[in-house]
């Protein structure tokens, strides 16, 4: 039995020693998709997120109906023929889901980019050159973040036309102050070390040191940063189309889709109507929230895990 035991032991600890010399030996995505792969509940977001961009992409080859057309009877509920019922003019509520989320999807994913690339290229400038130009940088970006937020949107939202192409430059260009004072920090960081010293002494080009060395050594903070932009995002078109301000009818939104709750009527006894996009909206903002909490954790260079 003893020595049994002994075996097992020494099996166990083989076989720990080869999992360290794999852990040894692997690149940094390879660390990074490890890491990932252990927060089950990104890896299930993932895959939610996937399959709901998958459907939005496909929209239109896999959606019954056109998402504008008249197909069915006022506030039909749901059947064989429509899935999900129509909604108040009867238009089918799958279609248009299918067409809001690619919607919703877009103004996220372009508000991000554009709010990301101002925040980087400021933050870039801020903490590298400082002086006078950090100075001006940071205190413009203060006085951005001093405003409430949701108030800074709407009343953009209510000076500029409504629409699509309009809350997307209004939400990029409202939402870049953290990403600045992200990078800004790490810049400051970098700037100090001695590889980007030695950079500087060798004479090498300022747009070789900031955009070659610099920031890749930030993305990662950027990309985390960036997910909870992207939700936020999402959110803020949902909120400003529910009120009337964001992407207006005909064109499906899941903001808009949830305008007609307002009715008590609708809220009690069409729930079809509301539910789906409400439930849409969740499950997107939350499946995007937990990769950003998971992709925190891979990225950590000071994680042991």
């Amino acid at each position: 039995m003893a020595k049994k035991k002994k075996y097992e032991r020494t099996v166990l600890v083989g076989a720990e020693n080869e999992r360290v010399k794999d852990i040894a030996n692997e690149s940094y995505l390879q660390t990074v998709f490890r890491r990932f792969r252990r927060h089950h509940l990104a890896v299930v977001s993932l895959a939610i997120l996937a399959l709901l961009g998958g459907a939005a992409l496909l929209a239109p080859l896999i959606a019954p109906y056109d998402p504008d057309e008249i197909v069915g009877t006022f506030s039909g509920a749901p059947c064989k023929e429509f899935w999900l019922g129509t909604d108040q003019i009867g238009r089918d509520v799958l279609s248009r889901l299918l067409y809001a989320m690619r919607i919703s999807l877009l103004v996220g994913i372009m508000a991000t980019f554009i709010s990301t690339v101002i925040g980087v290229i400021l933050g870039l400038i801020a903490g590298y050159f400082g002086g006078v130009a950090d100075m001006i940088i940071m205190r413009f970006t203060d006085m951005v973040m001093s405003f409430p937020y949701i108030l800074l949107v709407l009343v953009a939202a209510a000076v500029f036309k409504p629409g699509l192409w309009n809350i997307i430059l209004i939400l990029g260009f409202v939402d870049w102050p953290g990403i600045a004072r992200l990078v800004r920090g790490n810049v400051l960081n970098l700037r100090e070390t001695n590889f980007i010293k030695g950079n500087i002494v060798a004479g090498m080009p300022l747009r070789h040191i900031l955009f070659s060395e610099i920031l890749p050594n930030t993305v990662a903070p950027i990309l985390v940063y960036a997910t909870s932009v992207l939700a936020l995002s999402m959110l803020d078109e949902a909120a400003l189309s529910f009120l009337g301000q964001g992407v207006q009818p005909p064109t499906a939104s899941l903001g808009n889709m949830l305008n007609g709750a307002q009715s008590l009527t609708v809220l009690t006894k069409q729930p079809w109507l509301w539910i789906p996009p409400g439930l849409l909206i969740v499950l997107l903002v939350m499946s995007i929230n937990f990769i950003g909490d998971a992709l925190r954790d891979a990225l950590d260079p000071n994680s042991r895990r």
